[in-house]
């Protein structure tokens, strides 16, 4: 299994906007990263784990968390001449963007904030990369040990 960060902004789609979907499962499109693109298509699976971190708001930091429910396919958005996620460039035979679905599986009460993992990027979040400076990437690896460290925190929070 392998354990992952995605990041989003709250104002385009949130902890609480997963909580609502039905199933609360919805398509993780509009990837316009290739590095990103790769890492969904060759190492992310079904049943991985991931943290939904809220970013470029008041408070960033990790909202929740949630499981990948579908393997990477087509990322419909890039076909679509209406989306902002349009590709002329993507043909549906061969397709450029690639998506996958999440299910909401636990939504914090409070938030791990930012301020809270950068506590500990001297310990045990040392290489975590949504702490690395200069870090963009929308989706990123997250190690055993940052997961269920992160975990810990979360859970000390939301008692």
């Amino acid at each position: 299994m392998n354990y992952w960060l995605f990041k989003t902004e709250p104002t385009t789609f949130s902890v609480d906007d997963l909580a609502a979907a039905p199933r609360r499962t919805t398509c993780w499109n509009g990837v316009r990263n290739y590095q990103v693109r790769n890492m969904m298509r060759d190492q992310m699976r079904r049943n991985d784990q991931a943290f939904l971190y809220h970013s470029s708001c008041a408070e960033p930091g990790i909202a929740g968390c949630m499981r990948v429910v579908r393997a990477a396919y087509a990322d419909a958005s890039a076909f679509d001449r209406g989306s902002a996620y349009f590709d002329a460039a993507s043909d549906p035979d061969d397709p450029r963007w690639l998506m996958v679905d999440v299910q909401l599986v636990r939504r914090f009460v409070r938030p791990v904030t930012l301020g809270t993992l950068r506590a500990h990027v001297g310990g045990a979040l040392r290489d975590m990369w949504v702490l690395r400076r200069g870090s963009r990437l929308s989706i990123t690896p997250v190690t055993a040990a940052e997961w269920k460290f992160v975990l810990g925190l979360a859970s000390a929070r939301n008692k």
